[in-house]
């Protein structure tokens, strides 16, 4: 005979969460992990749950790690930075050095997005790492939703405790965009109040209200560029590997690969294979090495079309303007593409005003990608930029793209009708602009390219090659009106710039009688009258001396009045 109905009581009268763990006995049970099961059906993968072991050649900052215990006076800490910069062996090492039975491990998935499958993997995380919630707390019923008592429970269970909670959410970029599971960790959070530390790691920022978390100072933020190596991380990295590497040349290594921690370990590992490793550090070829291929299968690889035709195409560029980077590629769609670029901490990170950047190794790796699979377009695209910016009042930074794109005389004759031609012989900028010139062909002419080669030789000191240079740009200067040519009077002058007799009337001037002004009778000043009765009687310098410079008239050879002046005649 089977148990009266009336000794249990009805099913209905559970909890939904508690009728589920009735359904599903093995959900629950964190003694036999192979028998538990996800409200989806699916078995509970126990291996999300372990923490990442720390290789032996990682290379321990504790200028992070105090940033993260830091953070456990605060309900949340946000790791955040590209592929490959550390953030889930930073989190990992610190998480081993906590107390046994307060922290707890959950790499997320993508499979994560239903909301009842995450808090089911939370809840059997907390269990696994031997933080067990009360029996009464339940499970998620189903697959596509939980109930709000469950986290309500959940939350009063972690406010509860002697000790808060520390729950590490490893690559939360895979769930970042489901809006309702982050309103329901919003809440979690705000609800379980000191009980509860979460720390979240990923590419990308999650759809939490950081905004309040930061002004209310509850928010703990490291973001690229903190986790960016430094000069003597580098080297440290380097010794573990057994590259003993010079001050110098750890900071050249840095600086290449803007101390992005696998770029880092990636060149380091290459280099053991070298005879002389700093030389192939200091001048290895990121386009064809195993960065390039880190990079393009993780990061350029998961982008859709349009973002990777506008990486290659804007890889010629030192800056990014949304206005320039549509220039280049045809389209009006680049504003929205490096926003999301940026959110995605796909190594673009932003410089103000709209201006963007791309990190200078992916930057150089993407050059080498255009010139594979797009041959033929860089100068284009270098000869736009340069129009663009020229429009846009920005000639410094358009230099450089009209000489790669080889528009010699538009460059030339920018640089001299700035006027800036004077920077190329002195100042800041007079051996950036000279290497920029450097490559100017020799059958470049005109008038703008022969001043700027001369104003170059000229700055290297080459008076022999400069002077002969500059006396060509004279004989070919046209002039501003058209002339009838005539005879040049003297050597080394233009032809047509000086009228004809110019020698003769010089030594006139000089050579004619200059009849003095009667001392004490000064010329009436303001009068025009008294300026034409003191040019009759005095010489023009005097007369422009007595009466202004108004007073000058074409002077004549002799006096023909007494030497007095009379105003009014």
């Amino acid at each position: 005979m089977k148990l009266g109905d009336e000794r249990l009581p009805p099913l209905c009268a559970f909890p939904r969460e508690v009728r589920d763990v009735r359904q599903h006995p093995g959900e629950g049970d964190h003694r036999n992990p192979a028998a538990a099961r996800a409200p989806d059906g699916h078995p509970v993968l126990a291996a999300r749950f372990a923490v990442p072991a720390v290789p032996e050649v990682f290379v321990r900052r504790p200028r992070l790690a105090e940033r993260l215990t830091a953070g456990l006076r605060h309900p949340l800490t946000l790791v955040s930075g590209p592929a490959g910069a550390g953030k889930t062996l930073l989190a990992a090492d610190w998480i081993r050095n906590l107390p046994p039975g307060t922290a707890a491990w959950l790499t997320v998935e993508q499979e994560d997005s239903v909301p009842g499958v995450f808090w089911a993997y939370v809840l059997h995380a907390l269990r696994h790492h031997g933080i067990p919630p009360p029996p009464h707390l339940g499970g998620p019923a189903r697959p596509g939703e939980v109930d709000r008592s469950l986290l309500a429970r959940l939350a009063a269970w972690l406010d509860g405790r002697d000790a808060p909670v520390v729950l590490v959410l490893d690559a939360f970029d895979r769930v970042a965009d489901c809006t309702e599971l982050a309103q329901e960790l919003e809440f979690l959070l705000r609800h379980a109040g000191p009980g509860l530390h979460v720390v979240i790691t990923g590419r990308t920022e999650p759809l939490l209200p950081l905004h309040r978390y930061r002004a209310a100072g509850d928010l703990v933020d490291i973001r690229g560029a903190d986790l960016a190596f430094r000069a003597e991380e580098t080297a440290e990295l380097a010794a573990r590997h057994g590259l003993a590497l010079s001050a110098g040349c750890a900071a050249v290594l840095t600086e290449r690969t803007g101390g992005w921690a696998a770029g880092v370990r990636l060149c380091t590992l290459a280099a053991q294979r070298e005879e002389d490793p700093e030389g192939f550090l200091r001048d290895f070829e990121p386009g064809h090495s195993t960065v390039a291929d880190f990079l393009l299968a993780e990061v350029l690889a998961a982008q859709p079309a349009e973002t990777r035709d506008l990486l290659l195409r804007t890889s010629v560029l030192d800056g990014i303007h949304p206005a320039l980077a549509d220039a280049l590629t045809g389209r009006d769609d680049a504003a929205p593409i490096l926003a999301e670029l940026h959110r995605a901490n796909a190594f673009v990170a932003p410089l103000g005003h709209d201006w963007y950047r791309v990190h200078p190794l992916f930057a150089e790796i993407l050059r080498v990608q255009l010139r594979v699979h797009r041959p033929g377009l860089e100068p284009e695209l270098h000869r736009r930029a340069a129009r663009w910016l020229y429009g846009a009042g920005l000639p410094d930074q358009a230099l450089p793209h009209a000489a790669a794109a080889g528009d010699w005389e538009q460059a030339a004759a920018e640089l001299v009708a700035r006027p800036a031609i004077g920077r190329l012989l002195t100042g800041p900028d007079a051996a950036r602009l000279g290497d920029l010139f450097a490559g100017l062909p020799e059958d470049a002419s005109g008038p703008a390219v022969d001043l700027v080669r001369a104003a170059r030789e000229l700055a290297r000191h080459d008076v022999d090659r400069g002077s002969p240079t500059c006396a060509a740009p004279r004989r070919r200067c046209p002039t501003t009106a058209p002339r009838k040519p005539r005879r040049c009077s003297s050597a080394g002058r233009c032809c047509g710039c000086s009228p004809p007799g110019w020698r003769a009337r010089r030594t006139w001037r000089r050579q004619r009688p200059r009849p003095r002004r009667t001392p004490g009778r000064p010329c009436p000043p303001n009068a025009s009258t008294a300026r034409r009765s003191c040019a009759r009687c005095c010489s023009p310098s005097s007369a422009r001396r007595s009466c202004g410079p108004g007073a000058s008239t074409p002077p004549r050879p002799r006096c023909p009045r007494p030497p007095t002046c009379r105003t009014g005649r």
